[in-house]
């Protein structure tokens, strides 16, 4: 089987997925994070499309997923989309792959319905404090104290050389393709898109309220999880890897020469670690 483009309307937001393998697999819900859409997945999908049903959506406000002009965004509005499409798609059970903002949406849905999930993968998908680099404490500070000027500043996260940046930082020269941040870029000159991610910067706090029931449902539930990291990612650091192991012991953690978007170098690595660890076939 190949790759396959679809969307679907759940409600009033018409999200666009990939989706790929036998649907009698197991299926595994791939979540990617900011400023990215489904396409983060499309050199990795082809590599576990044996072992697994996939499903990759665009989140609302990212890709080709389309949102009415009245759409709240907020993580929690994010995952309730998530959680509604996979009910409308009958998906009761599942494995998770979450990074970046795939994160707290999917530890969301795990706390909505632990019993759905089958085992994690989490590859820079932060839920510990410790796992926070430096830029995050300059952020708290806006949270605490939001004024306009730096809800404009924070724009800053999704102009061009930013976008880039997440991408090559951590990198061999020349082992990134340009391709994914050239699709990330373009996606930002869609009309609004400036307030719609300046909202879900300013609601992150509640995704770092949360880490704590995050952190509980692990202890509590020990999924399988996979901590697969990025280890030169200075926004999420390898110390947000190595802490699952607190509350897991079903963790394993592989620290991978890279940076944040550890895919666009590692996706071979990544695919042969979570083949191994979930031991679908």
């Amino acid at each position: 089987m190949v790759v396959s483009y679809h969307s679907q309307k759940v409600g009033s937001v018409n999200v666009f997925y990939r989706e790929a393998g036998d649907p009698k697999r197991p299926t595994m819900l791939l979540l990617h994070g900011f400023p990215s859409a489904g396409h983060e997945f499309d050199s990795l999908m082809p590599k576990l499309e044996q072992h697994f049903h996939l499903l990759a959506p665009d989140l609302p406000g990212f890709g080709q997923t389309h949102c009415p002009k009245n759409f709240k965004y907020t993580f929690e509005s994010l995952t309730q989309v998530i959680h509604d499409w996979l009910q409308d798609r009958g998906v009761t059970h599942y494995y998770l792959y979450v990074f970046d903002y795939g994160a707290p949406i999917g530890f969301r849905l795990a706390l909505e319905n632990p019993d759905a999930i089958l085992g994690i993968t989490s590859q820079n998908g932060n839920i510990y404090r410790e796992g926070l680099g430096a830029k995050w404490a300059e952020r708290a500070k806006y949270w605490a104290h939001p004024t306009p000027a730096l809800r404009k500043f924070y724009q800053s996260a999704f102009a061009p050389d930013t976008i880039r940046n997440q991408y090559l930082t951590g990198t061999t020269p020349g082992a990134v393709s340009a391709v994914n941040y050239t699709k990330d870029i373009d996606f930002t000159l869609k009309p609004d898109y400036a307030v719609h991610q300046s909202d879900l910067i300013f609601d992150y706090q509640t995704n770092v309220a949360l880490y704590p029931q995050f952190q509980a449902y692990l202890r509590h539930y020990q999924p399988k999880l996979l901590a697969a990291w990025g280890k030169n990612d200075p926004s999420f650091i390898p110390a947000g890897a190595v802490a699952f192991k607190r509350d897991d012991p079903n963790t394993r953690v592989e620290l991978l020469d890279t940076g944040h978007f550890a895919l666009e170098t590692h996706a071979d690595v990544m695919a042969k670690l979570m083949i191994e660890t979930f031991g679908a076939d």
